[in-house]
């Protein structure tokens, strides 16, 4: 098979489309022939020698895809060869086949082609278990989502609302109306106001980091939990705990890729219960905002790092 190299750590221009072995599925493992992988900030930091991936993955970079079972591991049940799916991934989705382990798999929701199912396992499983399992939100809260534009901002904003949620998101002026759409009540443009002067929510999904956390703690209310995700504003920063006392709130972080091949399980477990039939209804859906052959992974790095996308990118396999 052909999959996305890394030459080197370095720029987009790194990535190459090379023949390599093909996979074979270990127990409790599918082999998915790909119709296309999402593409993630987790990607780019892989490629610049910034994020390793698991030991037990291959090396190549790409945490979600979609496409057809071609053949089953030892003990997996409840899947067919054929069957139209999308599964997380701890590394090797840019290729035209990648194992996933049977428990995070997840069948092609009705309504979402197989090619557009690639933009959701990553997204859907980081704000179900963030904005569900860890901070707890409940209908009538206020949920504050950083990044609104991207992959993972405008599947928040979409559930937050689903769920019966305030959402206020910051973004560039330019995705204003767009969020608007998709269920924000205010969009904060982050280049020429400070959120912590004039939001107070219940709960906020940071991509930020170190950049955001006292504006974070400012704009928390009594009782608010804070949860990090990304460190794109650096890792350090000061936290007045005094602040944080007199709030009750919570400050958690949390990562997906490295959690523990059962946690994930369980994370997909409440996705296709909770979220896929949101999906399926059409309340939630994939928003994709360009799909590029996978030879063509530079040209989605690029975009992404630009941050002018609004929703995901896909690298899509041909055949």
């Amino acid at each position: 098979m052909h999959a996305i190299t890394i030459e080197r750590p370095g720029g987009p221009e790194v990535l190459r489309w090379t023949e390599v072995p093909d996979p074979a599925p270990a127990a409790g493992e599918v082999l998915i022939e790909v119709a296309a992988a999402g593409v993630n900030r987790a990607d780019a930091l892989q490629r610049q020698g910034n994020y390793p991936p698991p030991k037990d993955a291959p090396p190549y970079p790409g945490m979600e895809v979609s496409g057809r079972i071609r053949e089953l591991g030892e003990g997996v049940h409840g899947w067919h060869v054929g069957q139209e799916v999308c599964a997380l991934i701890g590394g090797g989705g840019y290729a035209e086949l990648a194992v996933a382990a049977a428990g995070q798999v997840l069948p092609v929701p009705k309504g979402v082609s197989v090619v557009d199912a690639a933009g959701l396992p990553e997204v859907a499983a980081t704000v179900f278990s963030n904005v569900v399992d860890v901070a707890r939100l409940k209908p009538g809260e206020t949920l504050l989502v950083h990044g609104g534009g991207s992959g993972v901002g405008t599947f928040a904003v979409q559930l937050g609302k689903a769920l019966g949620a305030t959402v206020v998101t910051t973004a560039r002026a330019v995705k204003r109306e767009r969020l608007l759409e998709l269920g924000a009540e205010r969009v904060i443009d982050y280049t020429v106001e400070d959120f912590s002067q004039s939001v107070r929510a219940d709960v906020i999904l940071d991509i930020m980091g170190g950049s955001y956390l006292k504006q974070n703690v400012d704009a928390l209310k009594v009782g608010g939990r804070l949860v990090v995700i990304g460190l794109q504003g650096g890792r350090r920063s000061e936290l007045d705990l005094g602040q944080l006392l007199a709030k009750r709130a919570t400050v958690a972080g949390t990562t997906l890729r490295s959690r523990p091949a059962a946690e994930k399980a369980a994370i997909v477990r409440g996705v296709r219960e909770e979220v896929w039939p949101l999906v399926e209804e059409g309340i939630v859906r994939p928003l994709i905002h360009d799909r590029f052959p996978m030879g063509e992974a530079a040209e989605a790095h690029r975009l992404l790092e630009s941050s002018e996308h609004f929703g995901k990118i896909l690298l899509t396999v041909s055949r």
